[in-house]
């Protein structure tokens, strides 16, 4: 039984569930061993028309800091989370089994309705300490519709909003992750 619960506290399944709470503590200790974070890839959709990409413009606040994303990736400790309005590119976990090039379209399909084909990788790098991947997406079809999880979510504490945007909003926006903005600007600036 430690071994089967050794093994599912390591695995994408755990990372999933149970995040970076008590319940991961309380196995730990259990399990009388060190916490190995569980590092789930993410893949990113990048969808251009023109000068314009598409982003996710966000707002998120949860009650408590350490609960919060945000909080952690921004050094927050304060009891509580203040929110953040930030903005993102469509795209989430790499499923186990999926490669991130269909995690992408997978993830682009859930959160805006769109399809389309993978172009290229266009860049890698990090989104809250986890290894991100950035896929320039072409054959764009549909109409941006905010959808999925993200639709079910909206929300005062927990909002969405899908956005053409230029590079000269990005500062404003607050996109995030901040190293993304050089490289996104080029791709639009062609």
């Amino acid at each position: 039984m430690i071994a089967d619960l050794r093994a599912f506290r390591n695995s994408r399944e755990a990372a999933a569930l149970l995040g970076h709470g008590r319940i991961v503590d309380s196995l730990d200790v259990i399990l009388g061993c060190h916490h190995q974070e569980v590092l789930i890839p993410r893949a990113v959709a990048v969808v251009v028309d023109g000068q314009r990409a598409l982003v996710i413009k966000r707002f998120l606040r949860k009650g408590r800091s350490e609960n919060c994303v945000m909080c952690e990736d921004g050094g927050w400790s304060g009891p509580g989370c203040p929110g953040h309005h930030y903005a993102v590119l469509p795209g989430g976990h790499v499923e186990d089994g999926e490669s991130g090039q269909d995690a992408a379209l997978r993830e682009l399909r859930e959160e805006t309705t769109l399809d389309a084909r993978i172009d290229r990788l266009t860049w890698t790098g990090r989104h809250n300490g986890r290894p991100a991947s950035y896929y320039l997406v072409r054959d764009v079809r549909g109409r941006a519709v905010l959808s999925g999880d993200e639709a079910k979510a909206h929300g005062p504490d927990d909002s969405y909003e899908l956005m053409w945007v230029t590079a000269d909003a990005f500062d404003e926006l607050n996109l995030h992750p901040a190293d993304i903005r050089e490289p996104l600007a080029r791709l639009l600036h062609g």
